[in-house]
């Protein structure tokens, strides 16, 4: 593909993400790159490649719901995953991570030391899924001393309506909404997300879009006969800690750093 992002961020582009709290970035990379990496989560799922340190949720259309709790533990070959995490650690994902323009554009917002605090594959299976409401990343549950910025979402297949693409609210990452939790109330979603306002994104394969963590987000699910498959990276400061275990988060720039791998209990509560 030709038409490949320019691995900077333009200033006007910076200046969108800034006031309206996502900007569309297009294309990054070869289409073969993100075939690639369609090809390798499959793998993950089936088990044909496995890591001991992964995340790992079934989605609770499949019917499972003990699988469906997130562990770090394969649940067995399946194509249903909801949730893949630290897909850090392998190193076709680590690649796509560490993206040029990635680089230039966590520089430009966070500085040049960078960790990731979750790379995570997002899946909602064919005619499957679960309705995401209206939250915020990070306004409650995440306990981290330096507040996320970034977070880095890309279509591993065309999103559409149909397939629980993802709606946003633009220019409502200004200020921390949710009283309680990431979630808003009814209350807080008639206020800040009425209809009127809705975005939806629909985006082809391997488009890319640069959203601030706080940029009311939501998704519906998926009525159609093919998955709807993402990988979305929360890039934060490197210095960031979690306030009530000290731990840190593996650093993706300037080069990778792992981090040792935390306790299931912390994992479970972090995420």
């Amino acid at each position: 593909m030709s038409n490949l992002h320019a691995p900077v961020l333009s200033p006007d582009e910076l200046a969108t993400y800034h006031e309206q709290g996502y900007v569309r970035l297009g294309h990054v990379a070869p289409q073969s790159e993100i075939d690639a990496l369609r090809e390798r989560i499959d793998q993950i799922m089936l088990g044909d490649i496995r890591y001991d340190n992964m995340l790992m949720q079934l989605c609770p259309s499949a019917g499972d719901l003990e699988k469906s709790r997130q562990t770090k533990e394969f649940k067995g070959s399946t194509l249903k995953y909801r949730k893949i995490q630290d897909l850090e650690q392998d190193p076709l994902f680590l690649a796509y991570i560490q993206n040029p323009l990635f680089r230039d554009l966590t520089a430009k917002i966070i500085g040049k030391n960078v960790s990731a605090f979750r790379s995570m594959f997002f899946n909602k299976p064919a005619e499957r899924g679960v309705t995401i409401n209206w939250h915020q990343d990070g306004a409650g549950g995440w306990k981290l001393d330096i507040p996320p910025k970034i977070t880095v979402w890309t279509a591993l297949d065309d999103t559409s309506v149909a397939n629980g693409c993802l709606q946003i609210i633009p220019g409502s990452h200004k200020t921390m909404i949710p009283e309680q939790g990431d979630q808003l109330n009814e209350e807080e979603r008639a206020l800040h997300a009425p209809d009127e306002k809705r975005l939806f994104l629909e985006m082809e394969k391997g488009e890319v879009v640069l959203l601030h963590n706080w940029t009311l987000h939501r998704s519906e699910t998926n009525s159609t006969n093919r998955p709807r498959r993402a990988f979305s990276v929360c890039y934060i400061d490197a210095a960031t800690r979690q306030r009530d275990s000290g731990r840190a988060f593996p650093q993706i720039f300037p080069e990778y750093v792992p981090v040792a791998a935390n306790t299931e209990e912390e994992a479970s509560a972090a995420y």
